[in-house]
């Protein structure tokens, strides 16, 4: 009997620390992708207020490159706290709209740029707001911190577009 009451404590435990490990691999992962989706917004966000073809796309790409930059700043201190290595690379999805927008000009960028960065900030605040549920852990903190600034974000966008 006694030995029936360790193994299930050892079971208990073991399941928890496995719980615990796929967590904090969870959230180390997505602390990855949400530093790669700040460098993909300062990229884009760079290249919009270079090449926009309207005053209000040029000042939502500045707007994405200084939001981004601070956002980009935090998950990368949480990155050293959490032994996350800090990636200056972008999504595949961002890699194939920046070499999309350098083709294009005037009012086809502000147009292609505006539709990416609706669908991209509708996926990200999606993702933002599973983490944010998850909990009083820091990941899940600045996920729930950085979405005021990604609803905002959609919103400049959709008004762009005359969503």
């Amino acid at each position: 009997m006694q030995t029936k009451l360790i193994l299930a404590s050892a079971t208990i435990i073991i399941g928890c620390l496995a719980a615990s490990s796929a967590m904090a691999k969870s959230d180390k992962q997505f602390l990855s992708d949400a530093i790669k989706g700040d460098n993909a917004e300062i990229t884009l966000g760079q290249l919009a207020a270079e090449k926009g073809g309207s005053d209000g796309v040029r000042s939502f790409g500045q707007t994405l490159v200084t939001d981004h930059r601070k956002a980009k700043d935090e998950a990368a201190a949480l990155a050293a706290d959490l032994e996350v290595k800090v990636s200056e690379g972008i999504a595949g999805d961002a890699q194939q709209e920046l070499e999309k927008l350098q083709h294009l000009a005037g009012s086809e960028f502000d147009k292609e740029f505006v539709s990416f960065m609706v669908m991209d900030h509708e996926k990200a605040i999606s993702e933002f707001k599973e983490k944010a549920g998850e909990g009083n852990r820091q990941v899940p903190e600045l996920a729930a911190k950085t979405l005021p600034t990604l609803q905002k974000h959609l919103e400049l966008a959709q008004s762009l577009s005359g969503r």
